[in-house]
């Protein structure tokens, strides 16, 4: 099994760790990648993505190891310490750059097999829409399976976590990983994507984007073809 980690951060403070426990559990290969080192740039609203192809983007080059690595992956895990109640500007930036791969648009098959984690710690609080800024792309990108884990480790720096709130993490990490490895190979979309997409799909036929329509057409998506069941 493959794993791609994007961490919103550079610094390998506890959400780094809460990540890295996860990803051993989960074993197989990792792939890691930590913004703003690895990708920092910022969407500049050209909408050549939406309106020609994503390799027009300026930073399609920059960006490129890390789609191939999220494309090839299994599981995807985006990882951000709260940042004023909401992910890193980094991680922010990073998702600005797959619009293009909403489902409204024209979304990544493979996404609908995967597996994903969103990870999130603050010293104190704003987990929920921390985890909710990185979830929102994962959902639409049409990952069939997304965890969530955010956690207040009441404290500025890994070392200064708890014993006790330490195993806490143990325990739902552990849990996290064997779901994850139960369901390797056979996870699909729920209900909600479904619907969603069935949705995009009688919005294609008609369509406002020839780029998006082709896209669906190419796939047999508009005949009534979906990425889960090829």
């Amino acid at each position: 099994m493959k794993t791609v980690v994007v961490y919103g951060q550079n610094h390998k403070g506890s959400t780094y760790h809460v990540a890295r426990e996860l990803v051993e559990k989960i074993g197989g290969e990792t792939t890691e990648f930590f913004l703003p080192k690895d990708f920092g740039e910022f969407c500049v609203g050209c909408n050549t993505c939406f309106n020609i192809t994503e390799r027009k983007c300026p930073h399609y080059a920059k960006l490129a190891p890390i789609t191939a690595a999220l494309d090839a992956a299994d599981v995807i895990i985006l990882a951000s310490p709260v940042y004023v109640y909401h992910a890193t500007g980094a991680m922010k930036a990073f998702l600005d750059h797959y619009g293009y791969r909403w489902m409204v648009h024209s979304p990544e098959a493979s996404m609908f097999t995967k597996q994903a984690v969103c990870v999130c710690t603050a010293a104190g609080a704003g987990m929920k829409t921390t985890l909710r800024d990185m979830h929102d792309s994962l959902f639409q990108w049409g990952i069939a399976k997304t965890y969530t884990y955010g956690v207040g480790v009441a404290a500025v720096d890994w070392a200064g976590v708890s014993e006790k709130k330490r195993r806490t993490i143990d325990k739902t990490t552990t849990k996290i990983a064997q779901q994850i490895v139960r369901r390797a190979g056979r996870v699909r979309p729920g209900i909600k994507t479904r619907m969603v997409f069935a949705a995009m799909s009688r919005l294609q036929r008609s369509g406002f984007n020839p780029r998006d329509v082709e896209h669906w057409k190419q796939h047999g998506w508009t005949e009534g073809k979906r990425p889960w069941k090829q």
